[in-house]
């Protein structure tokens, strides 16, 4: 992903998730110090997000989902379905075990501009696949923990992978895969975007 594609999902993605958070929180009648109090945000940081002036990350994503009464992955691939993000022609045709992929929710996380794609179709199975983004020096260190497993295969670049304390350096090629209720994080400290294959098994509806 180019650094102008990347500023640009910024962007837009930013806006699509404020959108729909704007939507979600009016849909069940929540001022924005209603919905900080339930999901213990500051109503800045919310009001910052509905308008798109914020990149949150996964976490603050979550417990807004959580505030909500709703399921992350409907929460982001709803998203694509506001203003700007209509489907092609081709939907109509896609069955609902196929993810087109200029159809796939995007989103760019937290202060590290890590990009994540859902390449899962829409539904509520339990596996579930991601393409991550890591711009050189990104590092994401808010990752959910929950019941179920993570597993991932590095399709490019170079990336330190933390389990439990544990780190291990990994290139092109490389895979791996580990109990998602340990403390995990991921790093790209080279000077080049890595790109990892990522999955995870979810035992609950937002591990």
């Amino acid at each position: 992903m180019t650094v102008a594609e990347t500023a640009a999902l910024g962007a837009d993605g930013a806006v699509r998730i404020g959108i729909r958070l704007r939507a979600l929180r009016a849909e069940q009648g929540l001022t924005i110090p209603a919905l900080a109090a339930k999901a213990s945000l500051s109503a800045g940081l919310i009001s910052q997000i509905e308008r798109g002036q914020s990149n949150p990350s996964i976490k603050t994503i979550q417990r807004l989902t959580l505030a909500l009464g709703v399921n992350l992955w409907a929460f982001l691939g709803a998203a694509e379905a506001e203003p700007g993000g209509e489907p092609g022609p081709e939907a109509a045709e896609t069955p609902p075990f196929v993810q087109r992929r200029a159809q796939r929710p995007r989103m760019l996380v937290g202060p590290s501009r890590m990009v994540k794609e859902l390449l899962s179709p829409r539904g509520e199975r339990g596996l579930r696949f991601l393409m991550v983004t890591l711009p050189p020096g990104a590092a994401a260190e808010e990752m959910l923990t929950g019941p179920g497993e993570k597993g991932g295969y590095v399709v490019s670049g170079r990336v330190v992978l933390t389990v439990d304390g544990q780190q291990a350096e990994l290139a092109e090629g490389d895979s791996f895969q580990f109990d998602s209720r340990q403390p995990h994080g991921l790093a790209n400290r080279s000077g080049r975007e890595a790109t990892i294959l990522w999955i995870m098994s979810i035992l609950q509806p937002d591990p």
